[in-house]
């Protein structure tokens, strides 16, 4: 099913953004009845309709009404590209010009969204594409939402999206009210289980610590990326102000008021943090919190000076946490041929060409 190039105007809201309570208030505040609130969320997420005018329920005053107030579809897919192992990443141009990345990721029983949450990032992790230009601004809940179903739509004819990861453009939790805000829409009203649902985050812990306290059930992933504050700060520059000991604590926080075990990601970069002591030292920090581990091979950058280590030493790297008691993973790298790293699509399309043509199904 294709989607029309729409450009939403400015002034209305995303009704993908807007929670089903709230739209309830509106309806009732408007004179309709408050099942109509019901029938407009069917419209969107069970039949997934791209304009208002397709709620043929709804009576032509109230979809003028709500048309005046609000936009389904705001973005524009400029880029669609498709991996030789299934993987599909879109490049999405939003109203203000602005543009970030999605990517569908397939698995033999799941199928995985991974959405941003700001344009850029303010993170700035040396060996990554999505800061490299700083962050423009956060996205709003509802271009969070709509992110997802994009995605859902490319799974067509089932539209089983299994899982969603808030692991693309931004830092989630310097986002936090729209991250929130999109976390319950896109569990809720998408249906898409809290346990299915993870939320990526460099390390802030008063931010993790609150999102421990909203007592939901998502997974929280914790990018370590090394087991020393020396080593750490090196590599994201945000990891000045906070030590590797006050992400523990705050780990260990949200797994005592959610019951959740924290993931700890770990980027393994060749002859920097992919030592067998490196190894060691990650499993004491695991040794402190109920966590596991989620290593991932690295995904080149141009113009960067990082590399992929070997399989080899990757593998090694793995066994050393397991024979030290972690519960630990090698993440399979995806998209490798359509700049599937985070950041990179968005970086080399800005610099070939600054006008953003469409060119790709809508």
């Amino acid at each position: 099913m294709k989607l029309p190039i729409h450009k939403a105007p400015l002034e209305t809201r995303s009704l993908l953004g807007v929670a089903p309570s709230e739209l309830e208030s509106l309806i009732e505040e408007w004179g309709e009845k408050k099942f109509r609130a019901k029938q407009i969320l069917e419209w969107i997420y069970e039949h997934q309709v791209v304009s208002i005018d397709e709620m043929t329920n709804l009576s032509k005053s109230l979809r003028e009404r709500m048309i005046a107030a609000f936009h389904l579809f705001e973005s524009q897919i400029v880029t669609e590209s498709i991996a030789t192992d299934g993987t599909r990443k879109l490049l999405l141009s939003w109203s203000d010009g602005q543009t970030t990345e999605c990517v569908l990721i397939p698995g033999e029983n799941r199928r995985t969204a991974c959405i941003s949450t700001q344009v850029g990032c303010p993170v700035g992790c040396v060996f990554c594409a999505s800061g490299l230009d700083g962050v423009k601004r956060n996205l709003h809940a509802g271009q969070i939402v709509e992110q997802v179903m994009r995605l859902k739509r490319l799974c067509e004819p089932e539209n089983r999206l299994s899982n969603v990861v808030f692991m693309g453009l931004g830092e989630p939790l310097a986002n936090y009210d729209n991250t929130v805000s999109a976390l319950r829409q896109i569990n809720g009203s998408i249906g898409i289980g809290a346990r299915k649902i993870t939320i990526s985050t460099v390390g802030l812990p008063k931010q993790m610590r609150r999102l421990a306290d909203e007592q939901l059930q998502f997974t929280l992933a914790l990018s370590l990326h090394a087991p020393t504050d020396e080593l750490r700060q090196k590599l994201i520059p945000w990891a000045e102000g906070v030590t590797i000991e006050e992400l523990v604590s705050a780990a260990q926080h949200y797994f005592e008021r959610t019951g959740r075990e924290v993931t700890l990601e770990y980027v393994l970069l060749a002859d920097i943090n992919d030592a067998p002591q490196h190894a060691k030292d990650v499993a004491k920090i695991c040794m402190k919190m109920r966590a596991n581990v989620n290593l991932i091979l690295y995904n080149p950058v141009p113009d960067l000076p990082y590399r992929r280590p070997a399989d080899a030493t990757a593998r090694q790297f793995l066994t050393t946490l397991k024979e030290n008691g972690v519960n630990a993973h090698l993440r399979p790298s995806r998209g490798l041929d359509i700049d599937s790293a985070c950041g990179q699509l968005r970086r080399r399309t800005q610099q070939t060409d600054t006008t953003l043509p469409c060119t790709a199904p809508q």
